[in-house]
């Protein structure tokens, strides 16, 4: 294993031992509406919303048959509510009649749901049935660009496969969750006074400061 790749793991193990997601769940049902809700929002507004929706809809027939007014006015406060609760129900729909209410463990069956791309089911597949894979959201991206781990005009697609190229197959899942704690409270989008960064010597944003 490359000496940098190996410092990164043991760095990342040292300050996120048990990383794991930060979105509230409790079955892969409510894992996968949570992570479709979570598309260009944080985390904690998800889990403010989820409470509620979930204590209305808590199973894929319950939302598959609620009313899209209803659902909008539970979601509102989080960006692209709208979109968002028609994909919801929809795909809720979806499980209820091809999959039997179940979240199917397939990429290709979970690309195919509303509002699910690459990343969704990469994570869904990950925590949801333990299938490694590394889901690139922009705390990835801006993370593994810095490091010099990919490079700064890579796709989403290209940065998923380079690191997966880049890190052994068994340290995926977790390592995904630590990039993303890394990006969210370690290495934010703008200069700040308190610099946490533990990649000093490598870090081309620390160099920039």
């Amino acid at each position: 294993m490359d000496s940098k790749i190996k410092y990164i793991l043991e760095q990342l193990d040292i300050l996120f031992p048990d990383a794991k997601g930060e979105l509230d769940h409790s079955n892969n049902f409510e894992l996968l509406i949570a992570v479709v809700l979570s598309a260009q929002t944080t985390d904690a507004a998800v889990n403010i919303v989820t409470k509620d929706l979930f204590s209305h809809y808590p199973t894929p027939n319950d939302l598959a048959n609620a009313k899209l007014e209803d659902v909008m006015k539970l979601i509102n406060r989080i960006g692209l509510y709208r979109n968002k609760s028609k994909n919801i129900i929809e795909l809720s729909k979806i499980l209820v009649e091809k999959y039997n209410g179940e979240v199917p463990n397939t990429r290709e069956a979970l690309e195919s749901l509303p509002g699910v791309g690459r990343k969704t089911a990469n994570v869904v597949l990950s925590i949801a049935f333990n299938v490694p894979a590394i889901a690139v959201d922009t705390h990835v991206a801006r993370v593994s660009k810095r490091l010099g781990l990919v490079d700064e005009d890579d796709s989403v697609l290209e940065i998923e496969h380079k690191l997966m190229n880049l890190f052994p197959k068994d340290k995926w899942i977790k390592l995904h969750h630590q990039l993303i704690l890394y990006g969210r409270y370690y290495c934010p989008a703008r200069k700040s006074k308190e610099n946490k960064c533990v990649f000093k010597e490598f870090c081309s944003f620390c160099k920039e400061i």
